[in-house]
């Protein structure tokens, strides 16, 4: 487990350690002995932290990470084995299907859909639902040491937490299919390559080089950061017309924000702008 410091919040269960810093807010799997494999416990104390950090104006940036030597192993096959059975339990289908389907939404879904830059930093390890989780953030940064696995089908699972629709979205259908039939490991160099992460580090400066991102993140300005997010998640699936429609809305409405009168001056200035979030 780890420590905790002083600007930390309550989450609830010790499988999660959420702090708020200068904007940001860090939220770690905290099961290093299972390389941070998701539990109930964590899985509900993170949906609780992002939909509070969706509506918290003091939580400007979130930074998704792990502790330990993995960012998340996924599901804890080891406790689906204990039980002998996976995903349904003493429920019914039909009730493990709805349970599952809130599970996704209020983790996976929220960090790729809420208003805010997202940004997973992995010191190790993301597999199964934890590479779900990582490439549903907006930015990855990773560690050089780490690897990426979709790693279902060793486990005879087809996938969860949105990874088939970031995947697909990221390296294209084929590459997305190769990754997940034959579950290879993807290192923190291929992933850069392949677009998967995009920046590499030594794993000794991984937490330094994390905050610098998000420290940059969490100062910029957040009007245009929410629409700018919601132009490029429509521009997902939408049609040309729609994004380029949408697209007009919000510059038109960022340009009545004080972050963009504040900008301009600072280019006239010659200087840094600071911006408010208004």
């Amino acid at each position: 487990m780890t420590d905790s410091p002083t600007n930390a919040l309550a989450t609830g269960a010790s499988d999660l350690v959420a702090t708020l810093e200068d904007g940001i807010l860090t939220l770690t799997l905290n099961r290093p002995q299972a390389r941070n494999a998701m539990s109930r416990a964590m899985n509900e104390a993170l949906q609780q932290q992002l939909a509070q950090a969706e509506l918290d104006p003091a939580v400007k940036c979130i930074v998704l990470t792990g502790a330990g030597n993995a960012f998340c192993a996924g599901g804890d096959v080891k406790g689906m084995a204990a039980a002998g059975d996976g995903t349904v339990g003493a429920m019914t289908i039909d009730q493990a299907i709805h349970r599952q389907r809130l599970n996704q939404r209020g983790t996976a879904g929220r960090l790729f859909q809420m208003p805010k830059p997202t940004l997973a930093s992995l010191p190790g390890a993301a597999a199964g639902a934890g590479l779900s989780l990582a490439l549903a953030c907006d930015l990855r940064v990773m560690a050089s040491t780490a690897f990426l696995t979709t790693a279902f089908a060793r486990v005879g699972f087809s996938g969860d937490y949105g990874g088939s629709y970031f995947l697909t979205q990221l390296v294209g259908s084929a590459k997305a299919r190769e990754l997940y039939f034959l579950s290879e490991r993807v290192s923190a160099d291929e992933a850069l390559r392949l677009g998967l992460a995009n920046w590499v580090c030594e794993g000794q400066t991984l937490a330094a080089r994390t905050r610098e991102i998000a420290l940059r993140l969490a100062q910029g300005p957040t009007v245009a950061y929410r629409y700018m997010k919601e132009n490029l998640n429509r521009a997902l699936a939408g049609a040309l017309d729609e994004c380029l429609d949408l697209e007009a809305t919000h510059h038109i409405h960022c340009g009545q924000t004080e972050d963009h009168r504040e900008a301009a001056r600072a280019f006239v200035e010659k200087r840094e702008p600071v911006f408010q979030g208004r």
